[in-house]
């Protein structure tokens, strides 16, 4: 194999960069060329192909977001649109791929694999932390620092004015945000897609608390909680309790972004040396993960179709340290 490309796609998620960084320099050290392809699926349709050497990805290990950029291609859903991917791909003499995002970044490499035959190593790039076959995604230890520092200011405003925020973190699919945030930032009640933790619940849990003179509470929800978004849970509460004070914070997309922790800059450079090696070494539709300290390649169709389980007695944690 002498010439291989480089993409992220999806959701943009810290540390991004740095696995491309790692991509790019295990190229040159095993004496290979290797193009950047910007905009994900939707470049390598339009031929947005950039040489790239050591000198190209200096000063990005600590840098945000991806410097190849990222968007979302409803060409590639067809297979035409895969079909002129592939053609740019031949015209470019590209050999082999790395793919840096989620699921449907994994599930589009799988099908243009099968279709086509172009070798791909996916690297888990995204913040949810949801991907069956790697312990920890490039991302989600940023993503998980930077909701817990916003939480932590947000319990000094509950604290000082009695009052009960619901905050919503990121996780369409996955507690896995939310969790953490809710051990360490000393929540009352988390509220997650893989728990049956309903409203009515909350309220209980909150009116036992209230009737022990407890006047401030953290309620974290993510996004993907079945019984409704924060601004669903939090109303529903305010009905049933009408003398809480209730707020709302919706963190957002400031956990996608800044500077990755050094966990993630770790785990992104060990992954990036991976799926570089992993090509060479004649992998193919398989995502370089790290499970229990170990390199692992997990097929993508596991990655794409097991679900990952959250450990569920986190969730005994959070009502053990609440009282």
């Amino acid at each position: 194999m002498k010439r291989i490309a480089v993409f992220t796609s999806g959701g943009d998620a810290p540390g991004m960069n740095a696995c491309v960084r790692a991509v790019v320099r295990t190229a040159v050290y095993h004496g290979i060329e290797v193009y950047g392809i910007m905009r994900g699926f939707s470049g390598m349709i339009k031929g947005e192909f950039v040489r790239l050497d050591s000198a190209s990805v200096a000063n990005t290990i600590q840098k945000g977001g991806t410097i190849l950029k990222s968007a979302r291609s409803q060409k590639f859903l067809t297979k035409e649109g895969r079909q002129q991917a592939f053609d740019q791909l031949v015209n470019n003499g590209i050999e082999g791929l790395v793919a840096i995002g989620g699921n449907g970044t994994f599930t589009g490499a799988s099908l243009f694999e099968q279709e086509f035959g172009i070798p791909t190593v996916g690297a888990p790039g995204t913040i949810d932390n949801d991907l069956y076959g790697t312990d920890y995604t490039i991302g989600y230890d940023t993503a998980v620092n930077t909701a817990l520092e916003a939480i932590d200011k947000i319990r000094d405003t509950a604290d000082s004015h009695d009052r009960c925020f619901f905050v919503e973190v990121m996780g369409r699919d996955s507690g896995y945000i939310a969790m953490p945030c809710a051990i360490g930032g000393g929540a009352e009640i988390v509220m997650i897609p893989e728990t049956q933790m309903s409203t009515e619940a909350v309220i209980e849990s909150l009116k036992s608390s209230w009737r022990r003179s407890k006047t401030s509470f953290i309620v974290v929800v993510a996004e993907g909680e079945e019984e409704g978004n924060a601004h669903t849970v939090a109303q529903r509460v305010k009905e049933a309790i009408p003398e809480l004070d209730t707020r709302v914070t919706i963190i957002g997309h400031i956990q996608r972004g800044g500077a990755p922790s050094a966990a993630d800059r770790l785990l992104a450079s060990q992954i990036g040396i991976a799926a570089v090696e992993g090509l060479l070494n004649g992998m193919r539709n398989v995502m370089a993960g790290i499970v229990d300290r170990k390199l692992v390649y997990t097929p993508f169709t596991d990655t794409i179709n097991k679900k990952k389980l959250i450990n569920q007695s986190f969730m005994r944690m959070v009502e053990i340290l609440s009282v």
